[in-house]
């Protein structure tokens, strides 16, 4: 029989499942999945092969997948950053690769070239990964190159294998004014969660994506506990402490990730979502 497992973490159907499930889950097939992955700016995954379902996530340029089936145009896949399963069209798919940089500002242009006055190609959020194939210089801008001969502005990435520091917080500051989208989670547009868990990976540390997972995320606090980098959580939504007094969170009330003092925040929340359900502390 199968277990009670969260469809958005674990790759099950009743005609083909995840092989690491094989014993826990009923299904008439099991495969371990192929690699690919994202090959184009943003790709949005849905719960079911329809463009018309709201996304429940989105994955960035260069991030890992493992398909478990292609049909209809459409690829069931579970991405390796933080094991959300889901679909997405296949043409957003491409052969693994490994990246060399990661774009570490909000938002950034691919041009076709190492040259800013042309048009750009592409826009990238941060946590993109490219892989830099040269480097070019054009008056005094220095560009990294790709592969396909697109160029991006050097100072706009960093290695891999570097992190944009230790404060998150710092991170999810850059971010303010970033127009608010449900299951939004790049620079182009974020939800609750998402500027929690897309500001952790630039600091190297990993979260899960949805509010409902992240309230179990490190451990509980006091209210009167909270300081820079604490998460409050209510039902059906998180947002960060900036200080003991003002809060980051990207909400539907301003449509947009906003600084707000925090009590005057609990108190305009307090009538829809009622008080906060709980105070968290990152390990």
């Amino acid at each position: 029989m199968t277990k009670m497992l969260d469809r958005r973490l674990h790759a099950f159907r009743s005609d083909l499942a995840d092989e690491a499930l094989r014993g826990s889950v009923e299904a008439e097939n099991f495969v371990r999945g192929e690699p690919a992955r994202i090959a184009v700016p943003v790709a949005q995954l849905r719960p079911a092969p329809d463009l018309s379902r709201g996304i429940d996530t989105e994955l960035l340029l260069g991030e890992t997948v493992r398909v478990f089936d292609r049909a209809a145009g459409f690829a069931w896949v579970q991405a390796d950053q933080d094991g959300y399963v889901g679909y997405l069209p296949e043409t957003v798919l491409g052969a693994p690769e490994e990246p060399t940089h990661r774009i570490s500002v909000p938002r950034t242009f691919v041009y076709p070239g190492p040259e800013l006055r042309k048009p750009p190609v592409a826009s990238l959020s941060m946590g993109s990964r490219i892989t830099v194939a040269g480097e070019a210089e054009t008056r005094g801008t220095r560009y990294f190159v790709l592969p396909d001969g697109g160029a991006v502005i050097a100072g706009h990435c960093m290695p891999v294998s570097e992190t944009m520091g230790e404060d998150y917080v710092a991170v999810a500051e850059k971010f303010i004014e970033t127009p608010y989208l449900w299951g939004g989670r790049s620079g182009f547009g974020l939800d609750c969660s998402a500027l929690v868990q897309l500001s952790l990976m630039m600091v190297g540390k990993s979260a899960p994506r949805d509010s409902d997972m992240q309230a179990s995320f490190g451990f509980a606090i006091a209210r009167e506990e909270l300081r820079r980098g604490d998460l409050v959580f209510w039902k059906g939504h998180v947002g960060i402490m900036e200080s003991e007094e003002t809060l980051l969170h990207a909400n539907g009330h301003t449509m947009s990730v906003a600084r707000e003092d925090f009590e005057a925040a609990v108190k305009r929340i307090g009538w829809l979502y009622q008080q906060p359900t709980g105070y968290r502390r990152l390990g």
